[in-house]
């Protein structure tokens, strides 16, 4: 008899590698307002086929030259931007760092490129978008416009979208003194989108398998 085949995130998602991301800026408007913080979590699949967050990485980020600090969302987050403990770096080192564990992932898991998974993703996917075109990145592993959003998952799963809740409903804890760090809420977004896969699977009772895109454009 032939052995089971190995479950893989590639046949899972369409030759795409998921990764969660959350980001913290100085504002709302990715082409003005600073990135100060991002996070990524790289995922991988167990031998039943089972959805578990991994690694992390995570940098804090110099503000560009330039770049608009609204103070409101600086006292939200409560990040003072040039606090020398901060230990922040320039956006394209801090990209290069979050970068290369993903592209490496992606290699390995054999997948053609990462997509982004995130709590409302249009925010984060934005501004990483405008880190990689001011700091002219080449090498960026996301795809351009697909995401994965685990408001709307988190909606469908189990009732509830803001991240807190979702986290909560989902039978995972949730500290308020810790949240709005980027390394903290992404990997609680990491367990949401997890906890929604394998819920799914557990549904369905076997992987669901589907081929891998042909170009960048697919949808």
């Amino acid at each position: 008899m032939s052995e089971p085949k190995q479950p893989k995130i590639a046949d899972r998602f369409r030759g795409f590698l998921p990764v969660v991301v959350d980001v913290e800026t100085a504002g709302f408007n990715s082409k003005t307002d600073a990135l100060l913080e991002i996070a990524a979590v790289l995922l991988h699949m167990d031998d039943e086929g089972c959805l578990q967050p991994g690694e992390t990485v995570s940098a804090h980020v110099e503000p560009f030259a330039g770049a608009n600090l609204d103070q409101r969302s600086l006292d939200f987050l409560g990040i003072d931007p040039f606090h020398p403990f901060r230990f922040a770096v320039p956006e394209k080192e801090a990209l290069d760092k979050v970068f290369a564990p993903i592209r490496k992932e992606v290699k390995r898991q054999e997948c053609s490129r990462a997509i982004l998974v995130g709590h409302n993703p249009f925010f984060d996917l934005g501004f990483l978008k405008e880190a990689v075109r001011r700091v002219k990145c080449k090498k960026n592993p996301f795809h351009a416009f697909s995401t994965f959003d685990t408001a709307t998952l988190g909606g469908l799963a189990f009732g509830q979208t803001v991240l807190a809740r979702a986290v909560k409903a989902a039978g995972h804890e949730w500290d308020n003194e810790a949240a709005h760090s980027a390394a903290y809420d992404a990997e609680q977004t990491a367990k949401l989108f997890c906890a929604v896969v394998n819920r799914w699977q557990t549904l369905e009772g076997n992987l669901v398998v589907s081929p891998a895109p042909d170009t960048e454009t697919s949808s």
